[in-house]
């Protein structure tokens, strides 16, 4: 796979995936990524984003449950 920021080969590997979201922080390390050699740019494939979707439409659930019952 070729990367889309500079061109460099993108070999499969790990990286760690963190977003600041609602009030909360979440940091997930060793995604399945391709990651280039070159600039460090990784790119999930569609089936971690949607499993990563999916936890953090959960996550939103249970935090909007909580919230509402500490009120």
């Amino acid at each position: 796979m070729e990367c889309l920021c500079c061109r460099a080969k993108m070999r499969r590997g790990t990286a760690p995936f963190t977003i600041d979201r609602n009030g909360y922080h979440i940091s997930w390390d060793n995604i399945p990524a391709w990651v280039c050699d070159q600039c460090g740019e990784v790119m999930f494939e569609a089936r971690e984003v949607d499993l990563i979707q999916g936890a953090l439409a959960s996550l939103d659930r249970e935090t909007a449950t909580l919230i509402r019952k500490s009120a």
